[in-house]
């Protein structure tokens, strides 16, 4: 097992890891907004080391570049879909969970 093969497995590893955190706190933090936070945040870091991890891989230069536009375009796409999904749910009227609230 060489230095590449181990370092491709570290990262995805732990891009799985943050995966793993974004789908947790999808399911258990309390409101929408939050919920948004974590699985943007948590889920680009977790594509970023997979996408990382599977360049060391990767046959050839453009094949990584490739790995790594994908990675750009869903971290736009994602901040975006965020964006418009927060903003619609403050128009209709869901307030952010304050600490002592009983609505989940």
């Amino acid at each position: 097992m060489s230095v590449t093969d181990i370092l491709t497995s570290a990262l995805l590893i732990t891009g799985a890891f943050f995966f793993l955190s974004g789908t947790i706190g999808v399911l258990r933090l309390p409101d929408v907004f939050t919920r948004l936070h974590a699985v943007t945040k948590a889920d680009n870091l977790g594509l970023g080391l997979t996408a990382a991890g599977l360049m060391l891989q990767a046959d050839s230069i453009p094949g990584a570049l490739k790995l790594f536009l994908i990675w750009l375009l869903v971290i736009a796409n994602s901040a975006t879909i965020s964006y418009l999904l927060a903003q619609s749910a403050r128009e209709r009227g869901v307030r952010p969970w304050r600490r002592g609230d009983d609505n989940r």
